[in-house]
């Protein structure tokens, strides 16, 4: 079966953690900024949505604080793209939205706490240094028998060395070895992977399964015929 390794958890939550704030009113920019920096965070800050995700993806970021109403790029996209291709990114909507629509969509989007505007700075730092200790508490690595899955730096490591994953090949894996010693089947694999709800006919999993297989080696992952693919647990 598979197992997980721990970060390590620093004695402060707030302690040199790196943060990205994303809002369009330099008010909000400004007190946010420090805040946190009072604190000993290290800040970047964006004002509009295309500049917010370039930045999010750009470079690793403990937490990424987001506006949903921006220029560019809205919130909801920009979270939903963010998480897409950086699974497990920590993510707080601060928003002057307080539907609960917004509150909602957002969290199932990936957001791990939602604070609507206007709020307190107090309250503000005590959520972040909730969703640090969260996120530094976080398995780092999945391990499958001889297997092993950098979940930061997404690297795969075994017996044919080391080997660095696109994107889909490192969900895919991560899909696979989160299921050690299970069959998954190509609907959830679509799913979870490509977010497809519904099976388009196209072969792109088996594509990606003869990809990963040429960098972790062709019996790594087991076809079951019929059913789907499988990684044995040992």
């Amino acid at each position: 079966m598979s197992s997980v390794a721990p970060a390590s958890s620093p004695a402060s939550a707030l302690a040199r953690a790196r943060v990205l704030v994303i809002d369009d009113e330099p008010g909000i920019l400004n007190f946010v900024s420090r805040g946190l920096r009072a604190e000993g965070c290290t800040v970047d800050l964006a004002a509009d949505g295309d500049t917010g995700l370039s930045a999010a993806l750009g470079q690793p970021y403990d937490l990424v604080i987001l506006d949903l109403l921006l220029p560019g790029t809205s919130g909801i996209d920009l979270l939903r793209e963010l998480v897409h291709q950086n699974p497990g990114q920590p993510v707080i909507v601060l928003s002057a939205l307080t539907d609960t629509f917004s509150k909602v969509q957002s969290f199932e989007l990936g957001a791990e706490d939602y604070l609507a505007k206007p709020f307190s700075i107090e309250e503000l730092l005590a959520r972040v240094r909730a969703r640090l200790r969260d996120a530094r508490s976080r398995p780092t690595r999945l391990v499958v028998g001889g297997l092993t899955l950098d979940l930061i730096s997404r690297h795969a490591h075994g017996e044919f060395g080391r080997a660095l994953l696109a994107e889909r090949e490192f969900l895919l894996l991560r899909e696979l070895m989160s299921c050690a010693g299970e069959t998954v089947s190509k609907e959830r694999i679509l799913a979870s992977v490509w977010g497809y709800r519904f099976d388009p006919g196209s072969n792109v999993v088996d594509v990606y399964v003869r990809r990963l297989r040429a960098k972790i080696g062709g019996e790594a992952i087991k076809t079951v015929r019929g059913e789907g693919y499988r990684i044995d647990a040992s």
